[in-house]
């Protein structure tokens, strides 16, 4: 400390053999007089003008690292469902029904992603205390995740005709009927997405919050019900799938042994899309139910995060496994088709 006190004293070129000037005890308190014989330790007030500006490390905001588990998962399913998209629109022959609900799904998952992100870089980058940031982000995540789930319901309906009417489906069921359904999905889900925007929020009330801040409680309570009719309407759909399956291999003697080995494992394979599915959603919407913005915030992102992930498990039950889908990649990456030795597809496949 000598040391390094003398070097400043020679580099400021302070002349030491004038003598030392006498202090200017004008500005010291009493407090601070060196001639003080009190205990107390002497501290001299720095000039405004140097004290160390601590107000700006202050105002950092810490990241959650379930905000970047969020913002990762929403970076993984739009790249995911814009591949499917992609696919999707630059393959002609796949304009049947089947895939322009594929690609509905694909759309709905990828805008989810998107808000996922969005929402990241407005709580972290931008100042989240403007309402209409907040409003925004939160609007495009429910219109996302809704048409999510009513496009998984409007797949699952797709395969229950498929099988119920399997000799007049393909001359009943027309692009134009797909599209009208697909139509209706949307304007119903940013309808729903606009509620808050549009006043439906609790920001005159904070007590009426729900977990998902500023949705309010009774609007939350009233899609994690949807939701659960959704799931049970799904159940059934798939339950009556199963029946039909089994149905047609007891009808046809001659391939029974093939026919039941495929059947049962289409009907393991429905069991697991729909175990999956209820596994990510169903967390999320109990807790909707029973809890509100006074519960402890762990346990919100505990829930909401399986939820996403059923974006990330869609592109590869519903779309990557068709084979039509996995030709069109395979020509789009390598320019080569493998040896596809299947059947035809249709919509009722799983």
């Amino acid at each position: 400390m000598i040391v390094s006190l003398a070097t400043v004293a020679l580099s400021s070129g302070l002349n030491f053999s004038s003598g030392l000037e006498p202090f200017d005890t004008s500005s010291w308190g009493v407090s601070e007089d060196p001639t003080n014989s009190s205990t107390e330790p002497m501290v001299r007030t720095l000039p405004s003008e140097i004290e160390p500006d601590t107000s700006s490390s202050l105002g950092v905001q810490e990241v959650s690292p379930w905000d970047i588990a969020l913002c990762v998962t929403g970076t993984l399913i739009s790249c995911e469902n814009a591949l499917v998209i992609a696919v999707l629109f630059y393959t002609p022959t796949l304009r049947a029904p089947m895939f322009i609900l594929i690609g509905s799904l694909a759309v709905a998952d990828m805008l989810a992603g998107l808000g996922l992100i969005l929402n990241f870089v407005f709580t972290y980058l931008v100042d989240s205390s403007v309402e209409f940031v907040t409003l925004l982000s939160v609007g495009l995540l429910i219109s996302a995740f809704s048409a999510s789930v009513l496009n998984i319901l409007a797949i699952t309906v797709d395969r229950y005709l498929s099988l119920y009417n399997a000799l007049t489906y393909h001359t009943e069921r027309t692009v134009t009927f797909t599209y009208v359904m697909v139509v209706f999905i949307w304007v119903s889900c940013l309808t729903l997405g606009l509620l808050p925007i549009l006043g439906w929020n609790c920001f005159e009330d904070e007590s009426t919050c729900s977990i998902c801040r500023p949705v309010t409680k009774n609007n939350a309570v009233a899609l994690a019900v949807t939701f659960l009719l959704v799931f049970a309407l799904m159940m059934q759909l798939y339950l009556q799938i199963c029946k039909i399956a089994f149905r047609h291999a007891q009808q046809i003697a001659v391939q029974h042994q093939f026919i039941a080995i495929s059947t049962t494992k289409g009907v393991s394979t429905l069991s697991a899309i729909l175990c999956a599915f209820g596994a990510c959603w169903l967390p999320f919407a109990m807790y909707s139910i029973v809890a509100d913005s006074s519960y402890p915030a762990v346990y919100t992102y505990v829930t909401v995060l399986p939820a996403t992930c059923c974006s990330v498990i869609n592109p590869i039950v519903y779309a990557f496994r068709n084979p039509d889908i996995q030709k069109s990649l395979w020509m789009a990456c390598c320019g080569c088709v493998p040896n596809f030795s299947l059947r035809p597809r249709t919509s009722s496949d799983v």
